[in-house]
């Protein structure tokens, strides 16, 4: 198959111009391919053309620019599915669970009240409050649909500010409807589709990518090898072990590295003294992640440090301890945002001395432009049966108008102006990936990008950092959960941090000292998934319960002891699986009873709700759970596993749920899933499960005679 490439990107009526130039009929041409700001002409076999060589390109640029057309395309079209798939996931959410049911999964908050907060950064704030505790997945950020009960004939968004125990916080950019601030107030998780679109935009950027942009974007998709990482000496701001000075030494010296942070390893502790030895070396940096709670997290830890910082996003999206570090506070501290300010007020007062006047529409203007009527005015002639009267009133409204637009023009900017010189003057700006692409920094550059939470992320969401950065840093673990996905495609569910430490090995580090977990909670995940390199840190190796303070157990002796790891067996304790009625997920009453009494005990120890984490992989025996166990005055944090990412507790009680004569497990098999779960626990982790259905599996089989060898295993009843 012969290819040529037309200089310019091409398509339809042009491209049959540029063809007909050559010779060539459309009907010749078996596919056209877009990259590198050209098009790619690939001709059906036996055409043959008298194309001038100059027009053929070498093998490598042919295979570059078809594999860049093809994913962009295919990713495209991914996210495009994913957005239709969400939005659908949500809206029939909505419509087939009553709000209760959405409430105990953590997607609604039901029976609130609003009221009016201050006004702050040009937004409106409403707090929305009841009696009863708040327990919900909503979190800062998250963009929510409010309503009256009846969230489908709703069309008022908002942007979560802040959640607390009673009462969350919600921005608007609009003033609100009043009925808002009234009782009975529902607010429903809802879609974000703006994320979507900048991740197409971005995609379609880096397919005509030039220069040291285009380079970062072939060794992202694995057309280009990077160059191999050199180590950097440096001196360590902050504490930190061997593997993380070795990945911060090979990260200071890498156009594009991994740092693999397993469970409890200090993964953001890393990314903090990086970020702080490229401010040193006066690099410009681009910190981020996809969750604003993981930018705020790296923005808290280098608010520490002497830094200028800068946080770009919605002012609601940020924490409000953090807001001085906001491109929106920051601008109203400057000098300029006073004058800028009388300069808006200015407008104000001209817009209302032009509406006093008559506004040339269609209707009253008959069809004469203003050119026309400013001439006609001027010269105190009517026109159409337009009186001298209105065309003079009609020309003071134009004027008017066209000195409001200069006006508004200049004003804008010279924002523009004001908020650029605070990105370039800063030495981090951090973000999230989506809100790279927003009209503050889409044209910004950084020397280098350190991005987070990469093993979390689908791969369009990540290479937004990297088309905005001359080197990049990810860190992650491949070996947790992957990207959350709704519509059923399994490619989105790879991260780029997983694609590129299969193909880069030699330019990952994994950091092996971990903080968090007892020697032997830690075990079975180590040999399992991180190959046995993992080693507790002293401080942590030998911790367990006996360390809170709490008095001896008086029931369920053997399984809230000291041992920190303790499997619950259920084998013949008529604790078999279902299926409630209209559900798809599985819940195990016998579990969930065994969960709360294990609970009741520990409350009696005196164990507090904060010291407990209660995981469980179905979201029916989550809502069975917080049936039986949440009280108005005591709320335990229940999740799926996939809450529970990033999150810790001394005490972990797992329930599996599965069993059945047939030892189906599900979505079990799961294995990232199972690590998560089983890495959650400072000290003591137990696990509730029937070990003949769960041993079907060989790794289970593996865990359960891990647990008997170095915890307990013992029958429940």
């Amino acid at each position: 198959m012969a290819c040529f490439i037309v200089p310019k990107v091409v398509d339809g009526v042009e491209l049959q111009k540029a063809l007909r130039k050559l010779k060539i009929k459309l009907a010749d041409v078996k596919r056209t391919y877009h990259a590198n700001g050209v098009t790619l002409v690939c001709l059906k076999k036996r055409v043959k053309t008298k194309i001038d060589k100059k027009h053929f390109p070498s093998r490598a640029e042919e295979a570059e620019i078809i594999a860049v057309h093809e994913f962009v395309e295919r990713y495209s079209y991914l996210i495009d599915e994913e957005r239709r798939a969400e939005m659908a996931a949500t809206i029939g959410e909505i419509k087939s669970m009553s709000g209760a049911e959405r409430e105990i999964y953590g997607r609604a908050i039901l029976d609130l009240r609003g009221s009016k907060e201050p006004s702050r950064l040009n937004l409106f704030f409403v707090k929305f409050g009841r009696s009863r505790i708040i327990d919900t997945e909503i979190s800062s950020g998250d963009i929510v649909l409010i309503s009256r009960g009846e969230p489908l004939k709703s069309d008022v968004t908002g942007t979560v500010s802040e959640v607390r125990k009673n009462f969350i916080t919600v921005a608007f950019e609009q003033r609100p409807p009043k009925w808002v601030y009234g009782s009975g107030i529902r607010v429903d998780l809802f879609v974000n589709d703006v994320t979507f679109k900048r991740m197409e935009e971005n995609l379609q950027n880096l397919r005509h990518a030039t220069g040291r942009k285009r380079y970062l974007r072939n060794v992202a998709l694995g057309i280009a090898k990077p160059k191999e990482a050199k180590s950097i000496e440096f001196s360590p701001i902050t504490r930190l072990n061997d593997t993380q000075k070795e990945a911060v030494s090979k990260a200071l010296g890498a156009e594009a590295f991994l740092i693999h942070g397993p469970p409890g390893t200090g993964k953001t502790s890393t990314l903090i003294e990086l970020i702080l030895q490229e401010v040193r070396r006066a690099n410009k940096v681009l910190a981020v992640a996809d969750s604003n709670t993981a930018v705020d997290n790296m923005l808290q830890r280098l608010a520490a440090h002497d830094l200028s910082l800068v946080r770009i996003g919605h002012p609601a999206r940020i924490l409000y301890e953090l807001e001085e570090f906001s491109i929106h506070a920051k601008y109203a501290k400057s000098l300029e945002a006073e004058a800028i300010k009388q300069g808006w007020e200015e407008v104000g007062v001209l817009v209302k001395e032009r509406d006093q006047f008559s506004k040339p529409t269609q209707a009253r203007s008959r069809g004469l432009s203003h050119e026309r009527i400013t001439t006609l005015a001027a010269r105190g002639k009517s026109m159409r049966g337009i009186s001298v009267a209105t065309m003079q009133s009609m020309a003071k409204w134009i004027k008017l108008d066209r000195k409001i637009e200069s006006l508004v023009r200049a004003l804008r900017a010279k924002e523009e102006e004001v908020y650029k010189q605070i990105i370039r003057s800063a030495d981090v700006v951090l973000s999230t990936n989506g809100m790279i692409m927003s009209e503050i920094l889409k044209d910004e550059e950084f020397d280098v990008a350190v991005i987070d939470e990469g093993s979390q992320q689908v791969i369009p969401s990540t290479l937004i950092p990297i088309m905005h950065a001359g080197r990049f840093v990810i860190a992650g673990d491949h070996k947790q959960l992957p990207p959350t996905v709704v519509s059923d495609n399994r490619e989105l569910r790879k991260s780029l941090f997983e694609e590129l430490i299969e193909c880069l090995p030699d330019l990952a580090q994994m950091l092996r000292i971990q903080y968090r977990m007892h020697e032997k909670i830690m075990g079975f995940s180590n040999r399992e998934f991180y190959e046995g390199k993992l080693i507790a840190d002293a401080s942590v190796r030998e911790h367990t319960i006996a360390d809170l303070g709490l008095s001896v157990p008086k029931r369920y002796t053997d399984i809230l002891d000291e041992i920190p790891i303790v499997f619950v067996d259920t084998e013949g304790e008529e604790a078999a699986e279902r299926l409630p009625d209209r559900s798809t997920s599985f819940e195990n009453p016998k579990e969930a009873a065994i969960v709360k009494a294990l609970i009741k005990e520990l409350e009696s120890m005196g164990a507090k709700p904060e010291h407990i984490g209660i995981i469980t992989p179905y979201a029916a025996q989550v809502k069975l759970l917080k049936k039986l166990i949440d009280t108005e005055e005591r709320i335990y944090e229940i999740k799926s596993v996939d809450g529970f990412q990033g999150r810790e507790k001394e005490i972990i009680i797992i329930s599996f749920v599965r069993s059945n004569e047939e030892g189906q497990i599900g979505f079990l098999q799961d294995l990232r899933r199972l690590n998560v779960a089983l890495t959650r626990a400072k000290r003591k982790l137990i696990c509730i499960g029937d070990s003949k259905t769960l041993t079907h599996n060989e790794t289970y089989q593996r865990l359960i005679a891990y647990i008997e060898k170095e915890g307990r295993v013992r029958r429940w009843g």
